[in-house]
């Protein structure tokens, strides 16, 4: 039963971990993005993009831009906070399931010992359980 509990314990934190070792390539990704996107919209590098390009409303061409160019920076910044608050989640699961497993491997609690003496107490015969009333009290003296 200590081994089962073991490897579920292990489980709950391997997961975990792996999800949060996912999740800094996936941030390192989004923060590379979210750098190339704040070069993209310096007004000289929207100037340039369309070079080539003839209009008879070049600012509009670049105010377009420039608003594509933002609504995926707004994207990508999401992306990252919800990236943040799941590592958080998950660093957190890791560290209960990190006390679950200390707990259970220091043995069974206060809680379940006394359960266990509880029953055991109950099993006792009418003598046998005078002699540990006594035990008891003689205990407190």
């Amino acid at each position: 039963m200590q081994r089962m509990i073991t490897k579920h314990c292990i489980k709950l934190t391997v997961f975990p971990g792996v999800l949060i070792a996912v999740g800094f390539l996936r941030q390192a990704e989004l923060q590379n993005r979210l750098q190339q996107l704040d070069e993209d919209l310096k007004p000289e590098n929207i100037e340039h993009s369309f070079a080539g390009v003839g209009s008879v409303h070049p600012e509009e061409l670049r105010e377009t831009r420039r608003r594509q160019l933002e609504i995926e920076k707004r994207g990508v910044q999401s992306q990252l906070d919800v990236l943040a608050a799941s590592r958080s989640r998950l660093e957190a699961a890791i560290a209960r399931a990190d006390a679950e497993s200390y707990q259970q491997s220091a043995g069974p609690s206060p809680n379940i010992v006394t359960a266990t003496n509880n029953i055991a107490a109950s099993k006792r015969t009418p003598a046998a359980r005078h002699r540990v009333k006594k035990r008891r009290l003689n205990k407190r003296h």
